[in-house]
């Protein structure tokens, strides 16, 4: 995670953050340029009213790269900036493809295994108890079925009888 002090505009209070300042810091956080490949894909919305704060706080939204976390802790405010992610090489049309087989993972939730479901953050946290109603490998997605809700809810495998909601990181 990276701090870095945006300051206040000379000779004065300024009514909401700098948004072209937080679009330099996340050019400079990312090395690379708004619109280009490993940049954000377009400049942050100049449209928002976010409260001034002093410094913010950049960090990689996951391991992917695939968006800038620009948050602030006084006052508390978050946005997050997708970034364009290098394009997969394309074969030219009637190019021969090789074959390959991808090793399946084994699955570390059964159905019907009882599985608990936890989702959090900062000082909070909540989770569930419920029955897998279908198998699924580390990362993988299944429904899960709990006593009280209406209807199954969608996890996310991490281990053996544990699981995520979508969205929410280990």
């Amino acid at each position: 995670m990276i701090f870095l002090p945006l300051l206040l505009a000379a000779g004065g209070a300024v009514a909401f953050q700098d948004i072209g300042g937080l679009d330099r810091a996340v050019s400079a956080f990312t090395s690379r340029p708004i619109g280009a490949e490993g940049g954000a894909r377009t400049a942050i919305d100049t449209r928002l009213r976010l409260a001034p704060c002093s410094t913010v706080a950049l960090a990689w939204r996951t391991e992917a790269h695939d968006a800038v976390v620009v948050s602030c802790s006084g006052p508390d405010w978050r946005i997050f900036v997708p970034v364009i992610r290098p394009a997969a090489a394309v074969a030219p049309a009637g190019a021969a493809r090789p074959m390959t087989v991808a090793a399946k993972a084994e699955p570390v939730i059964r159905r019907g295994d009882p599985v608990v479901i936890e989702a959090g953050s900062n000082g909070f946290s909540i989770s569930r108890e419920g029955i897998a109603m279908g198998d699924a490998a580390p990362g993988g997605r299944f429904m899960v079925k709990v006593d009280d809700a209406k209807g199954p809810v969608q996890a996310i495998a991490l281990e053996s009888g544990r699981a995520t909601l979508p969205g929410w990181g280990e």
